[in-house]
């Protein structure tokens, strides 16, 4: 039987998740709208794959800085700052689209600007959940963040085919501008989260030190450490979620409307898992459980490469979905669990630089793959390397699968 989730008994989480959830449908219609859209204006795969390079190189550089920010000042304001800024740079995308003006620089421009928004917007919503929620009730906020994500995953994707489809490419990104509103006036409805730490230090001499601060307590967490590191692996050489466009023309022939299914099918899958991992108090064997979603993932990786009936493709793209939301809840509840709030925003921070950086260089991995060997073998390779990062993280960290989640000192783990 399916009760409501503990955590959506805190109104302040309540109103930031149903916020997302209509946020994320609109950046999902956008972001799988962008690749389409890129795919249109050149034929060369290398060309979608830049936008990962442009988004990483945004992270790399403000990250460290954005997750000092985080917690030296209030991360609700934070919020409001970066969804405005992403609003904009959506309406910009439309205006230029609706007039014909729209360049390739001008996509790569503002995804650059948007990248940055969104450098500091994860390290503040990622530390705020903890000061919504009691600590027991962190893998529950967290699966629901999952759900938000992926609910706006599936729909947006879909949504983005029938409305490229009917309306127009311009339609989409002007959608996504109004959704941000979402977020900002559950913001407003919320009202004042407290913090620890909130308060702003003066002087570069101290941003510094508090930065090293946050680096030095990720060098001494090896469970932690373990998961950024395997998260970047396997999501580096996974990344084949720019291909798509290339894929449902190119590999299976099919249009819009199909490409949008696909494109939500790994969202289906995270959103059933989600759902059901929002049930539990707590999650128990999270460390098996952690790199055993990691091979499945790279598993399905593999199946999606190799496959050239549609039903089969969506399967391992849902399949994909599940594994990657088991990875991500189990990930998220150790780093906010074992991280003091004072600390959350810079763990994230960094944090972000493995999980965003991970994806981002993945794709330009991809489509250099892709732009000498083809799309499949671009796939196919990402699912087998995926697998081998999973035993290379297992052989240097052998006691992250006996990990259960209940060890009363967890931070204290010792690498091997």
């Amino acid at each position: 039987m399916i009760h409501i989730p503990p955590a959506l008994k805190h109104r302040g989480f309540v109103l930031i998740w149903i916020g997302l959830i209509v946020s994320m449908v609109g950046s999902q219609m956008q972001q799988w709208a962008l690749f389409w859209h890129i795919s249109q204006l050149s034929k060369d795969p290398i060309a979608v794959s830049i936008v990962g390079g442009v988004r990483f190189l945004a992270v790399l550089s403000f990250s460290l800085i954005a997750g000092l920010v985080a917690d030296r000042f209030n991360r609700r304001n934070i919020l409001f700052i970066t969804q405005s800024v992403s609003a904009l740079v959506a309406l910009v995308l439309g205006l230029l689209t609706l007039s014909g003006a729209i360049r390739l620089w001008h996509i790569y421009a503002l995804t650059a600007v948007q990248a940055v928004a969104m450098a500091f917007d994860l390290p503040a919503r990622q530390s705020l959940v903890p000061n919504l929620v009691p600590r027991e009730l962190l893998p529950s906020a967290f699966s629901l963040q999952s759900i938000a994500f992926n609910t706006g995953a599936i729909v947006g994707p879909a949504m983005s085919g029938v409305v490229i489809g009917y309306l127009g490419q311009e339609y989409v990104y002007l959608i996504n501008a109004v959704t941000f509103l979402a977020v900002i006036i559950a913001l407003v409805m919320m009202g004042p989260v407290p913090q620890s730490g909130a308060v702003a230090q003066r002087g570069l001499r101290a941003a510094l030190t508090d930065i090293h601060d946050g680096v030095n307590f990720i060098r001494h967490q090896p469970l932690i450490l373990s998961t950024m590191i395997l998260d970047f692996i396997a999501t580096f050489f996974s990344s084949a979620n720019t291909l798509l466009p290339y894929f449902t023309q190119n590999i299976i022939h099919v249009g819009e409307v199909a490409y949008g299914w696909l494109a939500a099918a790994q969202s289906i899958g995270a959103v059933l898992v989600g759902v059901a991992v929002s049930q539990f108090h707590q999650i128990r064997r999270q460390g098996l459980l952690l790199v055993g979603s990691v091979f499945v993932f790279g598993v399905a990786t593999i199946l999606f490469g190799v496959s050239r009936i549609y039903a089969i493709i969506f399967f391992a793209l849902m399949l994909m979905g599940a594994a990657d939301s088991v990875s991500t809840i189990i990930r998220n509840t150790i780093r906010q669990m074992i991280t003091p709030d004072a600390l959350r925003g810079r763990m994230t921070s960094i944090n972000q630089i493995f999980f965003m950086g991970g994806p981002q260089l993945g794709e330009i991995e991809a489509g250099a793959v892709a732009q000498f060997f083809g799309v499949p073998i671009a796939i196919i390779s990402g699912g087998i390397g995926a697998i081998l990062g999973v035993w290379m993280i297992i052989s240097i960290w052998p006691t992250l699968p006996g990990y259960n989640g209940d060890e009363p000192n967890a931070q204290s783990v010792p690498a091997d």
